[in-house]
């Protein structure tokens, strides 16, 4: 039997793929190399930031849309999954990171926000040391969406939709018969119309057998939980999730679900592969990021309780790679750019309906793998 689509990799992209394809009646194999919930990738630990302050008119529209793909998971799900804190994004003096595109992006697509002088960020919120000259652009629907338990979930509902998920099951080789696409595993060989590649930092050793590589960069991130020394000054209610739009930029959240707050840089890991990664934490990374929080934000330095590591796979523009591979339309590849997530069960929707008719309502060709920062690439550009 030739399956509808096989989907390969089952992080949060690949099981919100799955969870979409079965739950449209198609018959789905999802393979994963590790345990479900593995800890390798880039979908685990507790939270992720939900917003819609982005720095292009089509990431805002995307994002309005991913809030009603969370809320139409919620309601299948009966939990509530999106925690609205409101989100800041501070920009000091001379940012790396200029406020104007994300401005005029949110004014474009009519969201809601406030600019904040540093004066209004100081009373909102006196735990920040700000320097004079910094601004704060809020939005109210800022929150935090759950990680391994969202990714979970996906996975529980694709199951119940009818799709069939083997973890422990790497995949050996990949062929494109012209028809369809066939997919080896050391335990047989299946047949789809349609392969999705959803195996982030692996994408290029399952390309490799197509004669494809994409000029793709894999970063070691790693974030760090503290416990603040005013718990009730970071509670979910009265502290927003926030971003440092400079370089280096950070970001960080309130207390949820537990004692600790999460913080980390963006962006500042070491170049690694899938393969030479590690899980120990970088000194120096740690020492950048606790020297932050104590210039910018001492009350959430407090003991430093846990610090984990993940990876990033980055393309040049880090904008989203989503569509068929250019040669073999059959083949699927879909990379957040470590910032989907909270796209996580929209992007599932729009990678099913590529899969299954060809096309998507959304327009995706900013995100093309043959794009021209895919074919010519210059210099990454890390932006936030």
């Amino acid at each position: 039997m030739t399956l509808d689509a096989v989907v390969v990799g089952l992080g949060a992209l690949g099981s919100a793929a799955a969870r979409a394809l079965a739950a449209a009646g198609a018959r789905v194999l999802g393979l994963e190399q590790f345990r479900l919930g593995h800890h390798r990738g880039a979908s685990h630990d507790h939270a992720r930031i939900i917003r819609r302050s982005y720095h292009t008119p089509g990431y805002v529209r995307l994002a309005g849309l991913a809030y009603r793909a969370w809320a139409d998971l919620e309601r299948e799900a009966g939990e509530r999954l999106v925690v609205r804190t409101g989100g800041l994004d501070l920009f000091p003096p001379g940012a790396a990171i200029p406020p104007a595109p994300y401005v005029t992006s949110l004014e474009a697509c009519g969201v809601p926000y406030r600019w904040l002088e540093v004066a209004e960020v100081r009373r909102r919120w006196p735990v920040f040391r700000l320097e004079p000259g910094t601004g704060g652009l809020w939005q109210a629907d800022g929150g935090m969406v759950p990680a391994a338990r969202g990714t979970e979930l996906l996975q529980r509902l694709a199951v119940l939709h009818g799709a069939t998920l083997l973890d422990e099951t790497p995949v050996t080789g990949v062929r494109d018969l012209g028809g369809a696409v066939e997919v080896r595993t050391a335990g047989g060989t299946f047949r789809a119309a349609r392969l999705l590649l959803c195996a982030d930092a692996w994408t290029n050793e399952l390309l490799a057998p197509l004669g494809v590589r994409l000029p793709l960069v894999v970063t070691q991130e790693q974030f760090s939980y503290f416990t603040p020394t005013d718990p009730a000054a970071f509670a979910v209610g009265r502290f927003p999730v926030w971003i440092w739009m400079d370089d280096p930029s950070f970001y960080g959240f309130p207390l949820w679900p537990g004692a600790a707050v999460k913080a980390a840089q963006d962006v500042g890991g070491r170049e690694v592969t899938a393969r030479t990664r590690g899980f120990d934490p970088d000194p120096d990374a740690s020492r950048r990021l606790a020297g932050f929080l104590r210039a910018r934000l001492p009350a959430a330095a407090g003991a430093h309780a846990s610090t984990a590591t993940c990876l990033y796979t980055l393309p040049p523009d880090r904008d989203f790679v989503l569509g068929p591979l250019p040669g073999h339309d059959r083949v699927l590849v879909a990379l957040g750019a470590a910032h989907a997530f909270k796209f996580a069960p929209l992007l599932g929707r729009l990678l099913a309906d590529l899969a299954l008719h060809g096309g998507t309502e959304e327009d995706l060709r900013p995100f093309d793998p043959g794009r021209a920062a895919l074919t010519a690439p210059a210099e990454p550009r890390y932006l936030v």
